[in-house]
């Protein structure tokens, strides 16, 4: 059995890739397939102890721990991924308990959070966008090259945060309000309408929406 939806605010996944549904007036809708769960509730916080209350949820099987990792999850299992999530005080979970994706109703709308895909070092035109140099007049060798990085006498440096080649992907991002289009607790399957961050395989962050629309 799931757990109350008003309890926790969401769970761990996996995600499997992207597909397409058919809706009823016959359109096609593009969705992401997820493996969402089963978690199991690890650690539970409260405002009375913590200052704030939370579950911490288990996801996935680890080959091994180490010693504080098991005296951590004694017998509950050997999770690899444990992540917190927000809950109301007065309705949190018990540790052990069982949290799949019937946590989830078809039609409402989610947050998923996972990280990018790495790009490698890439230069501007690729990180940035930049159209690049001109392709004649003499210029061989400035196609995608940044061109100025700042003025010589005022400020006299490159400002902070200028847009330059450097490190692409794998960073943490969020995608806000996918309707959720289906929800199979049996096979632990979540499919969510677009895209969502990461490689297939990667591990995912589902979350109640918080922006509601």
């Amino acid at each position: 059995m799931g757990i109350e939806n008003e309890m926790i605010e969401g769970l761990i996944g996996r995600k499997l890739g992207m597909t397409h549904v058919f809706k009823e007036d016959g359109s096609v809708e593009a969705v992401t397939a997820i493996e969402a769960g089963p978690c199991v509730v690890t650690q539970v916080r409260t405002a009375e102890n913590d200052g704030y209350a939370a579950a911490q949820v288990g996801f996935g099987e680890a080959k091994r721990l180490n010693e504080p990792e098991k005296g951590h999850l004694k017998t509950l299992g050997l999770f690899r991924h444990l992540q917190e999530f927000r809950a109301k005080d007065g309705e949190l979970p018990q540790v052990g308990q069982r949290i799949d994706v019937s946590l989830f109703a078809v039609g409402e709308h989610v947050d998923v959070t996972g990280v990018s895909k790495g790009r490698g070092f890439a230069g501007v035109v690729k990180r940035h966008h930049f159209h690049g140099g001109p392709k004649t007049h003499g210029q061989s060798d400035r196609h995608r090259a940044p061109g100025s990085v700042g003025s010589g006498t005022t400020p006299g440096r490159v400002l902070k945060g200028l847009r330059m080649a450097g490190h692409m992907g794998a960073a943490q991002r969020t995608v806000l309000n996918l309707k959720v289009m289906a929800s199979d607790p049996e096979r632990n399957l979540l499919l969510v309408r677009g895209a969502v961050p990461g490689p297939t395989g990667g591990l995912v962050r589902i979350r109640k929406s918080v922006k509601k629309g």
